[in-house]
């Protein structure tokens, strides 16, 4: 059985890797992991936090996970895992593997087990009790007590997600280089057991506060500006705007976005530094040809094209990611595929992989690879809880994109191959094409058993009248020292902590 190392990072778009057409960003590492072997035409089916990673560990959909945006309750690990079946890591695990997790898994609750015999948690908020439980705020406790007054050890949130900033921290320590470092011990690890690793990286996501020197690495005014087109079709999607408020990102301007995406690209300069690190030790190995390597992101973030920052939309810049696939022994090296994949399809490689396939709602990517079966020819995205203004649904395949937008029951069409920034809207245009994608989404969600989101006959998308939500901001404080607003009951939590740190 090969190694098996799984690479991840939060929020990082598909466009962001130099060997892949990047001019501007220096990623070596990731460069390395290009020539290593395949660059995929990857998607996220739902394109937010909680509802991807679920995907990853199950192999399943937010139709069978039941998780469709990123609020859920306190028993939802126990909820999903009912539903799909045991979690990637304990599949592994009862074929001989041995496992280890290590950084952001984004659980509910945030503790849960996922089957990894080494679980190391680096989640970005702590809830009372929790800080201190957290692998890495633990260690900069224990080990550096002189940056542990600092509340956001990844940057500092709610009006400032969206503000360049500079990590507190010196680059080795920050969370990112402790990652690395746990994961470099594991693959030092004289065991003698093949390995599944899954190494997540909580970057680049806001804040954008890369360490010392890479705050400084990119000039923003080399920066690109963010693309539009037509405002209306940009915010047809309601959440776009809601998100842009509740993040404090509603009046970000061109200057302020090429800022935000010289930090952005520092933060990911710094996570390549760190994957090249683990990608030493690795080859260190006698093993190494025969290491699976997926890498890959949850989601991307808009980073201000059509006007929106965050993800949770069917625009490229959020549901699009990197994928790349390597494995020496098994497949080829440097090459660009065209090949549609998507997070559901980790679980299938894995097993894959292992010699014990289990495709659950994937597809058998590694067998389309090695040419032994059929290549994937769509993605279905989903996001948003089916029957409520929340819900839309994405079809992605050949050279279209089509966005089913339940709010209104808007309709939207892109040729992402001539027009790759989704700037021309088609759907009037090109009736025929919005037909045929739109009978796929509705075949689709029949397949799933996904009623709700269809009209009472089951023949078409169901639309509902136009929602405006009021709009809210969303908070995050340091909960877990007691800080969960703005105003003057801060001083008495920083007041209460300073007397918890005297006695």
């Amino acid at each position: 059985m090969p190694n098996i190392l799984f690479l991840m990072t939060d929020q990082q778009r598909f466009d962001t890797i130099a060997a892949l057409g990047n001019s501007i960003i220096d990623t070596p590492n990731l460069d390395r992991l290009v020539r290593r072997g395949l660059s995929l035409n990857g998607y996220s089916t739902c394109p937010v936090c909680v509802p991807a990673r679920y995907t990853i560990r199950t192999g399943c959909e937010p139709s069978r996970t039941g998780v469709y945006q990123n609020q859920g309750g306190a028993t939802l690990n126990d909820d999903v895992r009912g539903a799909c079946g045991a979690y990637l890591a304990e599949v592994l695990a009862a074929q001989g593997y041995r496992t280890f997790g290590i950084g952001k898994f984004h659980t509910s609750p945030w503790d849960a087990p996922l089957g990894f015999e080494v679980h190391l948690h680096t989640e970005e908020l702590y809830a009372p009790g929790q800080r201190q439980r957290d692998s890495y705020a633990s260690f900069i406790a224990t080990e550096h007590p002189e940056y542990d007054w600092v509340e956001g050890l990844m940057g500092e949130r709610t009006d400032m997600y969206y503000i360049p900033q500079m990590s507190p921290l010196p680059a080795h320590l920050g969370v990112e280089a402790w990652v690395a470092d746990r994961a470099c011990e594991q693959l030092a690890d004289p065991d003698g057991r093949p390995f599944f690793g899954m190494v997540s990286f909580i970057g680049p996501h806001p804040p954008f506060a890369p360490p010392i020197p890479y705050n400084r690495y990119y000039d923003p005014d080399r920066m690109p500006d963010p693309v539009a087109g037509d405002p209306a079709i940009d915010h047809q999607d309601e959440q776009i705007p809601w998100m842009n408020h509740a993040t404090f990102a509603d009046d970000i301007g061109p200057g302020l976005a090429r800022s935000l995406k010289a930090r952005y690209y520092g933060e990911i300069t710094y996570i390549d530094g760190c994957i090249g690190r683990i990608l030493d030790a690795l080859e260190a190995r006698s093993d190494a040809d025969d290491t699976l390597i997926c890498f890959y992101a949850d989601h991307g973030d808009h980073l201000g094209d059509h006007r929106a920052w965050q993800k949770e939309s069917f625009f490229e810049g959020a549901t699009r990611i990197p994928m790349l696939v390597s494995w020496p022994s098994h497949l080829p090296a440097n090459e660009v595929r065209p090949d549609l994949a998507c997070l559901t399809d980790l679980f299938a490689i894995a097993t894959a992989a292992s010699g014990q396939l289990e495709v659950r709602d994937g597809h058998d990517l590694l067998g389309a690879l090695e040419g032994q079966t059929a290549p994937r020819d769509q993605v279905i995205g989903l996001y948003g809880p089916p029957g409520t203004p929340r819900f839309k649904i994405m079809v992605r395949t050949g050279n279209w994109k089509y966005i089913y937008l339940a709010n209104g029951g808007f309709e939207q069409l892109f040729n992402v191959t001539a027009d790759p920034h989704e700037i021309r809207e088609l759907h009037d245009t090109e009736p025929d094409v919005t037909a045929t994608l739109r009978q796929a989404a509705v075949a689709a969600l029949t397949d799933r058993g996904v009623r709700s989101a269809l009209t009472d006959d089951g023949r078409s998308l169901r639309p509902l009248p136009f929602e405006q939500r009021p709009l809210r901001r969303i908070y995050q404080f340091d909960a877990s020292r007691g800080i969960t607003s703005f105003g003057p009951g801060v001083l008495n939590a920083a007041r209460a902590q300073e007397q918890g740190q005297s006695t």
